[in-house]
Formats: C-alpha cells, structure tokens, sequence
C-alpha cells in the first residue's frame, strides 16, 4: 500500500520501488557479520558436495525459508562447474542476486561463503554431518575421497567412520607428505629453541627435536593420528587391518571439513543484544 502510495497507484514503478528498497536494506544488513548458519552436504556414491551458507544468527539458521536457500544452493553446485560463488546460478538467478533476495525475506545478512565438490573414480566418497538439523544440513560436514577396488557395506562403514574422526580431530592433512612445509619449519623451529633452553649437547638437541616433529605428525597427520572409536591405534593401521581382512585396497585421497563460522572474527556484541537493545531503547 505504501510502495503504491509513493508511487500514485503504478503497480509497475510500485513493484520497482520495493525492489529497490529490498536490495538497500539487503545493502546495508550485509555489512553484519554472518558466523552462524549451516553446512549443506550431499553425496550421490562417488560424487558429493559441500558448502557453508552462513547467517547471523542460530535461530535464522533454523528456519525454513533459510533450510530450503541451503537445499537449492546445493542443487546449484551440483549442476554447475564453476569453483566461485559469484558465478553459481541459484533457483536461476545469479547468486549475488539470489542471496539479495534470501536477506530481503529472511531479515538477516546470509553468506554463501565457500562450497566445494569431491568426487572419486575408482572408489567412494565417505560422509558424516555433526550437529544435524536434516539429513542434509548440520554443523560440521566432512566428506573423505577413498580410493577402493571392493566397495561394500564393511568400506562404507569404515569411510564414514573416518570422516566422522576428521571431524572430531581436525587433523590438517591426510598424510605427511601433504603438511605445509611452512608449518612443519615452524614447529620444528619452536621445538629447536625449547630444547636448546635445556642446555644439553647438539647431538641430543636434534634427536629431541626429530622425535617432537613426529610427535606433531602425530597429532596432525590423519593416517597418524589414533583412531577415535579406540583412542590408540593409528588409523593407518586400522586400514591396514581391513585391507588384510577384507582383501581389498582401501586409500585416503584427500578430505574436506567444513565448520560452522570456522576462522570467522565476531564483532563483540552479538545480533541479540542488538535486538535487546533496539527493544530497551524505543
């Protein structure tokens, strides 16, 4: 009524103006920081997708208008094979477009921060989500590329479980070979300083520092770290065991993990004391 008021009963410029004054206030909500939200994942056998669509709160995240923006961001990278935002076509509108609109309906800053794709020839793409809300959305979501030559029931299990370790552990990378050497220097630099503090011999400073990097390999490498259904046995030996009993080759590609906000910088208040205060103050 308002729209057609201002606009002295011209349905056309009516339905133009509250566009315009939907993408403004979408302008101005989109400066708010969106660390909330959801982790969309699907997986199809060998192939699977993952993407975090943020907003600002964890209520919002909750509702379904957000729910079905996830589902049909989804929809979108699966049909497309462009690796940037910016470039994927949602519910057939560009995504800038289509998130525009997502903010103008639900009322908060909503972010499609990052997505990506896994896929897996000659094997299967284990999964897990944590923190469901659906069968599809949750907090965290992995996805772990294995390479197989007998899939079963047993591989899936195993996949599955092993994804559900990435997401617990965080390890930084599946093997050795594949920890940045930047982060290896600069472990391997710390440990040096602290064993030259003990004042023991050269000799004995480089075994001590030798055994804490495997330590951190430990700690960091997926194949290394203890398995998080027993807390002990090293996953690589955990797959050296089913490969002996299942007669099969069973390999960890590579794996993505997805959480939640992960690295984002909240400002220190939050959006509900901004409604509190918003409340208090009229």
């Amino acid at each position: 009524k308002k729209a057609l008021a201002e606009c002295s009963g011209n349905i056309s410029d009516a339905a133009d103006w509250l566009r315009k004054k939907g993408i403004a206030a979408a302008a101005k909500k989109g400066s708010r920081v969106a660390a909330e939200g959801l982790i969309a994942l699907r997986v199809n056998d060998n192939k699977a997708f993952i993407a975090e669509i943020n907003s600002e709160t964890d209520f919002v995240a909750k509702n379904d208008s957000f729910k079905e923006l996830s589902s049909s961001v989804l929809d979108a990278i699966s049909i497309s094979e462009t690796n940037e935002v910016s470039e994927l076509i949602i519910n057939g509108k560009p995504s800038n477009e289509a998130l525009t609109n997502a903010i103008s309906v639900i009322g908060e800053n909503i972010q499609l921060r990052r997505f990506a794709r896994v896929s897996e020839d000659s094997g299967f793409v284990g999964s897990y989500l944590h923190g469901a809300v659906s069968d599809a959305l949750g907090r965290i979501g992995v996805l772990v590329s294995i390479s197989c030559d007998k899939i079963s029931e047993e591989a899936k299990l195993l996949g599955k479980q092993i994804a559900m370790h990435v997401a617990a552990n965080k390890p930084v990378a599946a093997n050795q070979e594949e920890v940045p050497a930047e982060l290896v220097a600069k472990e391997r630099e710390i440990f040096s300083d602290q064993a030259k503090a003990s004042g023991k011999p050269e000799s004995i400073i480089e075994k001590m520092v030798e055994g804490r990097v495997r330590k951190y390999y430990q700690e960091v490498v997926l194949v290394e770290q203890a398995f998080v259904l027993d807390g002990k046995t090293p996953i690589k030996e955990v797959i050296a065991e089913f490969e002996k009993s299942n007669d099969c080759n069973f390999k960890i590609n590579s794996f993505t993990r997805y959480e939640v906000g992960e690295g984002i910088e909240k400002s220190a208040g939050d959006f509900a004391d901004e409604v509190q205060s918003i409340v208090a103050n009229s």
